[in-house]
């Protein structure tokens, strides 16, 4: 079987979303199928029309903007009409089973139109709904005009592709609720490599001292830094609680839009010297960074997107044996099981958050029954190979008899 994945970005750009994506493809060549991968204009900038990154080959696709570009929004046309003739260039080159295209819907309408010229069935993946994100960004509001213009191309996207799938119960909810047969949507987990992750690996002392956490509790996220991770109330909590607990420090890993923000907070607060902000690093260096936190806090904030959507760094949490505090929004209850696998507190909370942190620190007795049962949830119910054994059915269904190809 052979399936051509339409991607908004890919590596060499670190994200939720490009590692989901290698972890999916990776355990699909170990299931035998072969797999082409292509990114559309959101990659950025490229002069070639094929790269590598990691060992992976990537189609891209270059984009030189056309008088809609000149009108509001209309960059978005440009980009998939590029995506288009993109894709239909590879259809016919390749005849593939199935074209397999990731959020955005951006991604999605393209194919479904390639998809249809050339008589392949395809599948969309909602990661998350293109309207909620750009709520969060900034670049709209909840309601507004392109909000519902951008909900309506999601549900137009939603009913003509040949099958949906999408990463969490929430999601499946909402695009059940949009009027398309729950028979016709598929859950694919997010998951992890449990063999990529150390259980219970020893802190680098050398690492410990160059950030100055030697002697300190370690309170600790990974990931980017955007308003809905609730890192400012993370803060704020650190704030509450630095008087009770002088060892008490903060490891931030990563980078993000609100990076200038949370510095600014952590100079209000006077907490320059409780809050260690790393930057980016390497994916390879990551694991390091984690064996230096005592707790993992996930304070995101109530919004549709954090209700609706689940996140993939718990699950990495959990298959490294970190006890982990996370907000009892929607997306955190499917992964995590409260005073099981890890601890639940009120979203937008942040007395609560404070209070929860502080409990958690008292039961340090009940942190190793945490981390074991919490390492074999993802054993049992979230590894890559269970995850990705759902789309078998979906493709198997959908697939064409090999080297038909409908020519318009």
């Amino acid at each position: 079987m052979l399936i051509l994945h339409v991607l908004d970005h890919s590596l060499p750009l670190h994200s939720g979303y490009a590692f989901r994506t290698v972890a999916i493809l990776r355990e699909q060549r170990s299931r035998g199928w072969q797999t082409i991968h292509v990114t559309t204009p959101r990659q950025g900038p490229t002069g070639v029309a094929q790269d590598e990154a990691d060992g992976w080959t990537f189609e891209r696709t270059p984009f030189t903007s056309g008088w809609l570009s000149r009108l509001p929004g209309g960059a978005y046309f440009d980009e998939m009409i590029a995506t288009t003739r993109r894709l239909l260039g590879l259809i016919d080159r390749h005849r593939p089973d199935v074209v397999h295209a990731h959020s955005p819907v951006l991604n999605a309408l393209p194919a479904i139109y390639a998809g249809r010229r050339r008589g392949v069935p395809v599948v969309y993946e909602v990661r998350a709904l293109w309207e909620d994100g750009a709520v969060d960004h900034g670049t709209t509001t909840e309601g507004s005009l392109r909000y519902r213009i951008s909900r309506a191309l999601e549900t137009f996207a939603l009913r003509h592709a040949n099958h949906v799938t999408t990463i969490c119960e929430g999601l499946r909810r909402e695009i059940t609720s949009r009027g398309i047969p729950g028979e016709r949507v598929t859950v694919i987990p997010n998951a992890v490599d449990t063999n990529a992750f150390r259980f219970g690996s020893t802190p680098d002392p050398e690492l410990r001292a160059r950030l100055g956490l030697q002697g300190a509790t370690v309170l600790g996220f990974a990931g980017s830094f955007y308003g809905y991770e609730g890192l400012d109330h993370l803060i704020e909590a650190l704030g509450t609680l630095a008087p009770r607990h002088p060892d008490l420090k903060l490891l931030l890993l990563g980078g993000g839009p609100q990076q200038a923000n949370l510095e600014t907070l952590t100079q209000e607060l006077n907490l320059t010297d409780r809050v260690v902000f790393t930057g980016r690093v390497p994916q390879r260096e990551v694991q390091q960074y984690y064996d230096l936190v005592d707790l993992l806090v996930y304070p995101r904030k109530p919004i549709r997107l954090t209700e609706l959507v689940t996140p993939l760094k718990p699950l990495e949490a959990m298959a490294q044996g970190r006890v982990l505090i996370a907000s009892d929004v929607g997306g955190h209850r499917e992964l995590i099981r409260d005073g099981q696998t890890g601890y639940l507190f009120p979203a937008g909370d942040v007395a609560a958050l404070a209070s929860t942190i502080e409990r958690v620190l008292g039961q340090r007795q009940e942190w190793d029954r945490i981390r074991e049962q919490g390492r074999r949830f993802v054993e049992s119910e979230r590894t890559w190979a269970r995850s990705v054994a759902n789309y078998e059915p979906v493709y198997s269904r959908l697939a064409a008899p090999a080297g038909v190809v409908a020519r318009a």
